[in-house]
């Protein structure tokens, strides 16, 4: 079986890009989507919804960031069967990671008493906004079927390395939501359950249109039987990867929560000064993702077809353009980084601490390339517990150099040393393992077709 827009084609300097600058497109629009929802509730006047709104929004982020590892799984998977020449295992991944969210968000649906109890206690908000928060998640929690699937769906279409349709998605999913919250909100006087509304609905329709869009790619998912979603051997494999994706990610966000919590107790100034740096850091990832995605796909394919050579020279362009971006964006941001955050903020206590600890925030792309780039290569080829052990790793050492830091009283200086130590030490880990991992993958041991068993080398 072959399935249409399944064509895996060699790594050259023109393919990754191409796969990479649509991801990098479809980044950018995700906090075009938060600003406009932002600026309308913040037209109705009332402090207390635009918290809401804000709260809201952090906490879906947090559960569905969470779940991230299976748009990651899928499309590391897949990479590997379109490689393989596999279409039958394209549709076989894609079936079993669309029950796994479509599950998986049934449950968040079914548990929303108890997870936004919990959040709202939490969030220390005013009885004011948890009232508006409560209104606003209560509907949107019903999203999260439909965003689990849209998680698969991306992943299947990336596999592909059809970023240009991914982009696609990512782009009518927030067309979607923007138009229905201007019209449910300012039009419909719904408030911030309007804005939930839309967001839901939106959801639902980038789920319908991306089943659409792999239809006419010649995959049909609810066409595969339940036995073969079902199977053990697969499905162990396919949440093994995610379990492992999950917990790295998870470890990321708690390094990031610990920078953010450190930072506030230096005082809010300190707090603000880290928020309009770390704009900076996140403009940079939009950018470094996109060449991680190219990674993802360019390698799996590599993986799936056991071809060395091919997975080599797709590893060396990928990280060879996202070291460069990342030293682009670093010099960009070192010449610029002042009218940035005189533009960001007014206070000058913020502005003035924020030019203090410039230097390091604006070389975090930088360092951070290679641990991006990395990420895409490790899940293209699954090497996801190699990927899990080495966070592990790296966030020990992050626990340590915070704690001899603050010994040595450093300050904000030392937290922002602390995380370059972060990115840093991951991308050494994974550079240092690279060698030995991909020698396993492609050893003559390992079947074609079936590089999983590698994945547990750690």
């Amino acid at each position: 079986m072959s399935v249409r827009g399944a064509h895996p084609a060699p790594a050259t300097n023109r393919r990754v890009l191409s796969l990479a600058l649509p991801m990098t497109v479809a980044n950018v629009t995700t906090p075009l989507l938060g600003f406009v929802g932002a600026a309308v509730i913040g037209r109705l006047g009332d402090a207390a919804l635009l918290g809401a709104m804000a709260l809201g929004a952090v906490i879906f982020d947090a559960i569905f960031w969470s779940f991230g590892s299976l748009r990651m799984a899928t499309a590391g998977l897949t990479a590997q069967a379109v490689g393989a020449r596999d279409g039958a295992e394209v549709d076989r991944t894609l079936a079993r990671a669309l029950a796994a969210g479509l599950l998986v968000g049934l449950v968040i649906v079914i548990l929303q008493g108890p997870i936004g109890q919990g959040a709202f206690a939490i969030s220390g908000a005013s009885p004011a906004v948890i009232a508006g928060l409560s209104d606003y998640f209560h509907i949107r929690i019903f999203a999260a079927p439909f965003t689990l699937a849209n998680y698969a769906i991306l992943g299947s279409v990336l596999g592909r390395g059809r970023t240009d349709l991914g982009l696609v998605l990512q782009i009518a999913i927030n067309l979607v939501n923007i138009a229905l919250t201007l019209a449910l909100v300012l039009g419909a006087g719904m408030s911030v359950a309007g804005a939930g509304l839309a967001t839901l609905v939106a959801e639902a329709v980038g789920t319908g249109l991306g089943l659409l869009v792999l239809a006419r790619l010649g995959s049909y998912p609810f066409g595969v039987p339940w036995r073969i979603v079902a199977d053990p051997l697969a499905l162990a494999r396919m949440l093994s990867v995610n379990a492992d994706v999950m917990i790295r990610t998870l470890l990321l966000v708690a390094c990031i929560a610990a920078f953010s919590a450190l930072g506030a107790r230096s005082g809010d100034v300190v707090l603000a000064a880290n928020a309009v740096l770390w704009n900076l850091f996140m403009i940079g990832g939009f950018f470094l993702d996109g060449f991680a995605t190219a990674a993802e796909t360019l390698c799996g394919q590599a993986v799936g077809a056991r071809d060395e050579a091919g997975f080599r020279r797709a590893a060396r362009l990928s990280l060879a353009w996202c070291l460069a971006f990342g030293a682009a964006i670093a010099g960009l941001f070192l010449v610029t980084g002042g009218a940035f955050i005189d533009a960001v903020t007014t206070n000058p206590e913020v502005r003035e601490t924020a030019r203090t600890y410039l230097v390091p925030a604006a070389l975090a792309p930088l360092v951070a390339a290679l641990p991006f780039a990395f990420d895409g290569i490790y899940i293209g080829a699954t090497w996801t517990r190699a990927m899990r052990n080495l966070m592990i790793g790296a966030s020990v050492t992050y626990g340590l150099a915070l704690l001899a830091f603050h010994a040595l009283d450093l300050g904000n200086a030392g937290l922002w040393a602390a995380f370059l130590l972060l990115l840093g030490g991951r991308g050494v880990g994974q550079a240092l393992a690279y060698s030995g991992l991909t020698a396993r993958t492609f050893s003559p041991a390992v079947k074609p077709g079936l590089p999983a068993p590698v994945r547990q080398v750690a």
